[in-house]
């Protein structure tokens, strides 16, 4: 069992495996080994597989666990990032498990044990995040902390709370205030935790004319503070940002607090600039909120350190209302949270830390700093010097358009222009992300800008394991991007007013679409056809684009949401020629269509000449009943009638041509010994715009963007052998068309030679007659 151990991948799981091992071999005895004999007498068929029996050795079990965690070996190893997890990552791991061993030591020793833990981490958090005479709260969700906070100021303002209740609230209810900025679902999961309604919570605008567009509005709080008061509400507590969840802007946290001293509030901070209170040098926005009542920091991201819990520094006198509020335990098993963290920082040392989070606000800065001067790129950062936290966005409105684009011409944007363009920053922070997965960029939603791209090195490189080259290639990433975004949006109109303006497509508008446009065939049929016979068309189309030798991309659009039967271009170069591209989309769709329609006439054609050949050869049969007579229709007497005085007849067959549709007699067949030629088809409908394609280019490119002319690219066949040219005499399969003999045959050897393929169907008759025809 211990070399099965020592195989595994994961060293940590073989060690705690081994470990385990043999502790459980200490404690076995005699007895244990005779109630598992009697258990195995009894069993259940409802007990799920793995329990069944006397149980799962060690090593069969941890490798169950290694291959949920690591999952199948087949799997690509780039679809999924596992957490950076280093040596400081293995000491909070093993504080987890230190805790539930230190959990079974006696009262009193734990008691003392859990007290140093708990007062070194308090001592350790509050001077490296210059919150001097502070207490901490460690908690797992980082929303539990504040909902502790509140309820520590509830029972701070209304004395009889303890004993009343919701009786005391009633009177004068409590009002908490967040900004419209902060994370979404705080202040809805805060009031239903607390049993208080919606109406106890109040939303604060952020500045529209003057300041950051992401910070308090510090005049309109005040305003709205003084009418709740007036109303009879009692403001008890506000929850600012040192960095906000979208943009990453700080509040005006001094005069915030000025307000609440004002009014008697708590104010709460939380954000992720408050990691750079660790640094030597630190903004004085974020400085303020060393003077808050609390703040809530999330260690884990910042420092790399998986499974610890967020912490929560606040600053009370009273120890018996922190008590019931939740804030502190006399459990000595709840302090024991704080060991994770107890471990990591010792591990990582002053110095440590505070590298961690200087790396992630140098990279920042880089980033910043490479942007400033990148066309069709917006920024939204509120301290160029200090954001630990860059937020941008693609955005055409900006100058140094005509750089890009030919004839000096903006981009053509629809009436749609803001949705068009949050879907195009949307492609853009996928590809991003996709393409530099260790920046660990992402999408976010911001009310005012739209949709965004946001580096927030800070929650990201320490997990991810960020370097100065992802920056810079996150950088490179970009600026190949940034061109075909600004033609794309160019083109669109051009694309749309060239789809109008072709018969058979209808443009369909999609602002959801990042690409070039979507387009629907309509066909040259004013019936609308049946959504079974469309889908078929779109399909076909959708393929013969897709064989073309282009650097564009066409699918049938999102799967959710899309529109069905249309063709979806995705993003698109400076030298796209748009109108070949729209007339070859309508050459190969009336191609398809036609092909289809010939299809569907040819077997009707078929069916209704069988159904005439049936009637005619029924009549035939009947008139050589009148000819031979009744007698020569006995088996017998037949045989012996057609012996003495043979029957002579003429064949009466009939021939069917796929090409006219037509059945006819074989007479001239059997006279001339040549089968006739039907007339020639008509031609199948190409692409009428055939080009001259040079070695090695691509389609729908052309050589000057600016130029009236189009390029030489030429537009290979989009179809397969039904829709080839055909040859005179051929049929629209491309080769001659056979003819269907009814009731008739020619001589064996015109048939073997002169008439190959024909199909020949002999009357009625005996077999003997067939050979007095002979």
């Amino acid at each position: 069992m211990e070399s099965s151990l020592e195989k595994m991948v994961d060293p940590t799981l073989a060690e705690m495996g081994k470990n385990l091992n043999e502790a459980m071999k200490m404690l076995e005895d005699n007895q244990r080994k005779a109630e598992e004999e009697n258990e195995k007498k009894y069993t259940r068929k409802d007990i799920p597989g793995p329990l069944q029996g006397s149980g799962q050795d060690m090593v069969s079990i941890l490798q169950l666990v290694q291959n949920l965690m690591h999952g199948d070996e087949e799997e690509d190893v780039q679809s999924y990032r596992l957490q950076n997890v280093g040596e400081q990552g293995h000491m909070a791991l093993l504080g987890h498990s230190l805790a539930a061993y230190i959990s079974v030591l006696d009262r009193e020793r734990l008691r003392k044990l859990t007290t140093r833990i708990l007062s070194d981490t308090t001592l350790w958090l509050c001077r490296l995040f210059r919150f001097e005479n502070g207490s901490a709260y460690f908690h797992e969700d980082s929303r539990e902390g504040l909902l502790k906070v509140c309820r520590l100021v509830i029972h701070s303002r209304y004395e009889d709370y303890t004993a009343e209740g919701f009786n005391v609230l009633c009177s004068k209810p409590p009002m908490i205030y967040i900004s419209s900025a902060a994370r979404e679902g705080l202040g809805q999961s805060l009031c239903n935790q607390l049993g208080l309604p919606l109406s106890c919570l109040c939303r604060v605008p952020c500045n529209t004319m003057f300041g950051s567009q992401h910070q308090m509005d510090v005049a309109f709080l005040d305003r709205l503070i003084k009418e709740d008061a007036e109303a009879g509400k009692l403001p008890i507590l506000l929850v600012a940002n040192a960095g906000t969840p979208g943009a990453g802007h700080t509040d005006k946290l001094g005069r915030l607090k000025e307000l609440c001293e004002q009014h008697s509030m708590w104010l709460h901070v939380e954000g992720v600039n408050l990691a750079t209170l660790a640094l030597g040098y630190v903004s004085s926005s974020v400085l303020a909120a060393t003077k808050c009542d609390s703040m809530t920091l999330t260690l884990g991201p910042w420092l790399g350190l998986p499974a610890v819990p967020a912490v929560t520094l606040y600053r009370h006198e009273d120890p018996s209302l922190s008590l019931a509020a939740g804030l502190t335990s006399s459990q000595a098993v709840e302090k024991l949270r704080a060991l994770p963290l107890w471990l990591s920082l010792q591990y990582l040392g002053h110095d440590g830390i505070v590298e961690r989070i200087r790396h992630a606000s140098q990279l920042s800065q880089r980033l910043l700093e490479n942007l400033k001067n990148q066309d069709f790129i917006k920024t939204s950062v509120e301290d160029e010097l200090s954001s630990p936290v860059v937020v941008f966005r693609f955005s055409p409105e900006l100058p140094h358009l005509d750089k890009l684009l030919p004839n000096g011409q903006g981009p053509m944007i629809t009436g749609n222009e803001r949705y068009v363009c949050d879907t195009l920053n949307q492609w853009l922070g996928e590809q991003l992300a996709q393409l530099v997965p260790a920046s660990g960029v992402d999408v976010v939603e911001l009310e005012d800008e739209g949709t965004c791209v946001r580096f927030s090195p800070l929650m990201t490189s320490a997990v991810l394991g960020t370097e100065v080259q992802d920056v810079d290639q996150l950088v490179d990433c970009l600026k190949m991007k940034v061109p075909v975004l600004t033609c794309t949006l160019q083109l669109r109109e051009e694309f749309e007013q060239e789809v109008r303006r072709t018969v058979g497509l209808s443009y369909v508008e999609d602002v959801g679409w990042p690409g070039l446009g979507v387009v629907r065939y309509e066909g040259q049929n004013e019936d609308k056809r049946e959504e079974k016979e469309a889908e078929k068309i779109t399909s076909g189309l959708l393929r013969k684009l897709n064989e073309l030798e282009s650097d564009l991309t066409f699918s049938l659009g999102p799967e959710f949401g899309g529109e069905k039967n249309c063709i979806y271009i995705g993003m698109v170069t400076e030298d796209l020629d748009v109108s070949e591209l729209v007339e070859t989309i309508a050459a190969t769709g009336r191609e398809i269509e036609e092909n289809s329609r010939l299809l569907e006439n040819m077997t009707e054609i078929v069916r209704k000449g069988i159904q005439e050949a049936q009637v005619q050869l029924q009549k035939a049969n009947e008139e050589r009943l009148l000819e031979e007579g009744l007698l020569r229709q006995i088996p017998v007497v037949g045989s012996v009638l057609n012996w003495f005085s043979p029957f002579h007849a003429s064949p009466k067959g009939r021939t069917f041509d796929l090409t006219a549709g037509s059945l006819e007699s074989t007479e001239p067949t059997y006279v001339s010994k040549v089968q006739g030629a039907g007339g020639t088809p008509p031609p199948t409908p190409t692409s009428g715009r055939a080009k001259q394609k040079f070695p090695g280019q691509k389609l729908f490119k052309r050589s000057a963007r600016g130029s009236d002319g189009f390029s030489e690219t030429s537009s290979v066949s989009h179809t397969d052998d039904l829709g080839r040219e055909p040859q005179t005499g051929a049929s629209p399969a491309g080769r001659e068309t056979p003819d269907l003999l009814l009731g008739g045959a020619p001589p064996a050897e015109e048939t073997a030679e002169d008439s190959p393929g024909e199909t020949v169907l002999m009357p009625p008759g005996s077999n003997e007659e067939r050979e007095s025809l002979r």
